[in-house]
Order: C-alpha cells, then sequence, then structure tokens
C-alpha cells in the first residue's frame, strides 16, 4: 500500500472511532451529520484486496482469548499435591475432591515450596506443561485495587463492583474496569488493544477482531469491530440464494434495494455498512473454502464445539498469507461451568460434569497446539483463558458456589512455559487470602497484569499500556514475565 494511502485510511479509521464513541451521547441532528461523514470514510477507495498469499508471515501475531464462562473451578484445576497440602484440600472440599493418585504433579521452578499438580483430565495440558509450552497463572481475576483481607472488609468501597454476579464479573473481566459500569468504559480492552495495534495491519477490509462465539464485550472497540465467524465459515445471510428460486429473487432484491442511493442518511449508512459486511463475507468465504489442512488432528480428537471452534480459528490462521493481516485477536468460549450441583460423580470424583469440560479443554487446546505446529505458527499465536470468577474452595455437597480468584492457562511457543506465575492463595478457609469463610480468594494477579504481558508481546508499547488498561498503574507488575519477546 502506498504510504500515503495507509495514512489517509488511518487518519480515516480514527475518525470513524470518534464518531462512534461519541454518538451516544450526542443528539439526533449530530449523529446524522457524524453519519454522513462516516459514509465518506467507509468509501470503497479504503478496501484493499488481499495480495499476498502462503502460511502467516515472520510478523504475524494472534492472541486466541479462551473463556471459561459461568465460572471455572480452578481449585480443581490447580491442586496442592504434597501430602500436608493434600490432606487440608481434601479436608475443606470433602466431596468434590479428587483423589491424590490420580493427580497430575507439576514442576513450579521458584515457587512458594508448595507442591501442585493438575485435574486428572488434562494428560495432554500436563504434557504441554512439561514442554514448556504452557504456563499457570496464579489467582487471578478482577480488581480494582490491590486488596487484602483486612481492607476488603474496611474499605468496601475499593471492591469490584456487584463481585460474585456472572453478568457483571464477565463483563469486568473482559473489560478490565472493576470500578466503572461498563456505560462509562464503553470497549473491552482486547478491542483497545486491536485500536492500537490496527494500524500494522495494511488489509483493513477484513477485521483484525473475529469471535467463533458471537458478540462478546472483550471485542468491542471504538475503531475496530469483532466480525463473526462460524465453526463451519462464514455466516451467511438467511434466506439467501442464487437464480429464480425464493431465495435468489429475495437475495436479488436485496442487492438491489442495497444499491440504490436512499436520501435517508440513516437508511445510506445501513446500506453501506451492510454491503460491506456481505462483501467481507464473500472474500473471507473464498478464502478458507476447500478441505481443511488440520481435519484428521482435530477429528482424531473430539467433535465438540470447543475443538470445533479452535479448528476454525487454526484454518483462519492458516488463511493469514491471504488475509494479509499482522495482527489478530479470535475470541472462542466454551459454556457449563456454574457448576452448583452434579460438579462430580459423589464416590468418584475424577468423573463429572466438570471433568468432562476440563477434558474436552485440554484435548482440544492440545489438536489446536499441533495444528499451530503443522505450519510453523506455534511461536506467532498465544491461546490465554479467561472466566467470570472461581469458585468456592468449600462445598454446597456435589458443587461449589461462586468465588472470585481463579487459575488461568497460557499456551504458546513464546510462552515462557513449565512454571507457574503470580501467587497461589493461601489454602486456609477464613484465612488470609479468604475474603469470606468459604474460600472466595482474593486474586493477588488483576487481570490488568494479565492482560498487560499479553499486549506488551503483542505489539502494544509500554507507553500505550495504561491507553488500554487505564488501572494498571494501581497495581506492581505490568509484566508477568510468561512470555518471551
Amino acid at each position: 500500500m502506498n504510504p500515503k494511502t495507509r495514512d489517509l485510511d488511518l487518519t480515516r479509521r480514527r475518525f470513524v472511532g470518534a464518531c462512534c464513541a461519541s454518538v451516544g451521547s450526542t443528539g439526533l441532528v449530530s449523529t446524522l451529520a457524524q453519519l454522513r461523514l462516516m459514509g465518506g470514510a467507509a468509501s470503497p477507495d479504503t478496501l484493499s484486496t488481499p495480495a499476498r498469499a502462503g502460511a502467516p508471515a515472520p510478523d504475524f501475531k494472534a492472541l486466541v482469548c479462551l473463556f471459561f464462562a459461568g465460572g471455572n473451578d480452578a481449585n480443581n484445576l490447580v491442586v496442592p499435591a504434597d501430602n500436608a497440602g493434600y490432606t487440608a484440600y481434601s479436608a475443606a472440599r470433602t466431596a468434590l475432591s479428587l483423589p491424590q493418585s490420580s493427580l497430575l504433579p507439576i514442576t513450579t521452578p521458584g515457587g512458594d515450596g508448595r507442591a501442585w499438580a493438575l485435574h486428572p483430565a488434562m494428560t495432554e495440558l500436563k504434557s504441554l506443561y512439561d514442554r514448556s509450552k504452557l504456563a499457570v497463572i496464579a489467582n487471578t481475576g478482577t480488581l480494582a485495587y490491590p486488596l487484602t483481607r483486612e481492607t476488603y472488609n474496611a474499605r468496601p468501597e475499593l471492591r469490584p463492583r456487584q463481585l460474585f454476579s456472572h453478568n457483571d464479573q464477565q463483563v469486568e473481566w473482559q473489560t478490565s474496569v472493576a470500578d466503572k459500569p461498563f456505560s462509562e468504559v464503553a470497549t473491552g480492552w482486547g478491542g483497545r488493544v486491536a485500536d492500537l495495534t490496527n494500524a500494522l495491519n495494511s488489509n483493513n477490509r477484513i477485521s483484525m477482531m473475529m469471535t467463533l462465539d458471537g458478540q462478546n464485550t472483550f471485542q468491542i472497540g471504538r475503531v475496530v469491530q469483532q466480525y463473526a465467524v462460524g465453526t463451519g465459515g462464514t455466516i451467511s445471510l438467511t434466506g439467501s440464494g442464487t437464480g429464480t428460486s425464493a431465495n435468489g429473487l429475495r437475495t436479488t432484491a436485496l442487492n438491489d434495494t442495497l444499491a440504490r442511493q436512499s436520501p435517508s442518511l440513516l437508511e445510506a449508512a445501513f446500506g453501506g455498512l451492510t454491503n460491506r459486511a456481505l462483501g467481507t463475507s464473500s472474500l473471507l468465504s473464498s478464502i478458507i473454502t476447500g478441505a481443511s489442512p488440520f481435519a484428521q488432528i482435530f477429528n482424531g480428537v473430539t467433535n465438540t464445539r470447543l475443538a470445533q471452534q479452535l479448528h476454525m480459528v487454526a484454518r483462519l490462521v492458516n488463511a493469514q498469507g491471504q488475509l494479509n493481516l499482522t495482527r489478530q485477536i479470535f475470541f472462542v468460549r466454551i459454556g457449563g461451568f456454574d457448576l452448583h450441583d452434579n460438579q462430580v460423580t459423589l464416590g468418584n470424583t475424577s468423573s463429572g460434569a466438570h471433568t468432562n469440560l476440563l477434558r474436552d479443554i485440554s484435548r482440544s487446546l492440545d489438536a489446536f497446539y499441533r495444528a499451530l505446529a503443522q505450519i510453523n505458527a506455534e511461536n506467532q499465536v498465544t491461546v490465554f483463558t479467561g472466566s467470570d470468577f472461581g469458585r468456592t474452595y468449600n462445598t454446597n455437597g456435589d458443587g461449589s458456589d461462586h468465588g472470585w480468584g481463579s487459575h488461568h492457562f497460557v499456551l504458546g511457543g513464546a510462552v515462557r512455559g513449565g512454571a507457574m506465575y503470580g501467587q497461589m492463595p493461601d489454602l486456609r478457609l477464613g484465612g488470609p487470602s479468604d475474603s469470606g469463610t468459604r474460600g472466595t480468594w482474593i486474586p493477588t494477579t488483576s487481570v490488568d497484569e494479565y492482560a498487560a504481558t499479553l499486549a506488551r508481546w503483542f505489539g502494544v508499547s509500554a507507553t500505550n499500556i495504561p491507553v488500554i488498561l487505564p488501572n494498571i498503574g494501581r497495581f506492581a507488575k505490568p509484566d508477568l514475565g510468561f512470555m518471551s519477546a
């Protein structure tokens, strides 16, 4: 692309972002004026057709957010493995405790002296950890300010808003801002990362943010917007078709309608955006049509929705030579973690709903990593997990209730794996790490610190970290050290 054209395009995109950001606070007249200008900013001369072919370029990087919806019980994800620690764990967790003999021990260089193990269903992730491709990020969660048990009780105004609420904590995790409502934040931290790094992409026709599980808060940006892709490819318009069939005639009528020059600014803006979306869908569909090079890897593992989402992400990474994007951010999700009941099978705690979820995650992530390795992209793509919150250490019978701090995984060739980062909580009910009496761990690592470390690897400069993470200055470690350059 011509540098002048590129500069103009960047100016246009920034302007569109500014217009979008102000729509909610201006009157109708102002909004209509902005739409007129947005129409110019989105004119066809800003569209560039991808030209490059082949595997991802050496400077390509991608982040994949894997969100555990419902609040994952990380207390059974990473389990005390030493005799004293396990005895206390078993006494606290009672019916939820996993058999000590079934645990998968991991080494934790530079740890606090305690021994740890993974859930027995995560044999593939244990192997990736041992090969230094996977790291554990301990006791991470939403924080507005660093908190201790004392400050938590004495200064309730410092707590995150609506703590223990699914919807609120999902939003706060995905925005990184735990002390303001979403109406004031308006964007997710992934969206803000995209807004700052989109200039690295020479193609602006296809969004650098793709979601495999519908709209999410994490990917809401002011300039760059999320683009939804299905597990089978692009999402076609319902009832569309070709020729003289009913669907074909319906599609022809729609195209004619969209092609008309409407005097209404709202209609014109809608028509332009719809046309652009349809064009993008057609272009992307042509790129990823055909047999998947990873079919054998994924078909041999599992056919779950999570595996299907990651399979499509692998295909999109493989298509980077044609997409001509240097940076991409993906969002995938697996639900079912709100296990107040039936978390385990009583009498056989190594089975049950939670085990099934973790087995799916382990196998799917392993297949995804092998797919990346097949195209030599494993060092360019980093997967990180998130969740609403953790769950209580004690039980309500065969399940657990809403907690707070949780443990997470980061996977990729650029990860300094085989290690645990952050600080594990003191696992005593009512102890110094407990916000109450049930084992609702106060996070010792904020989402802000977690996100900042990933953003730095992705290409966000140190000076711009506060732009994407406005509360980062309140926390001690803007780089947790789990990513290599």
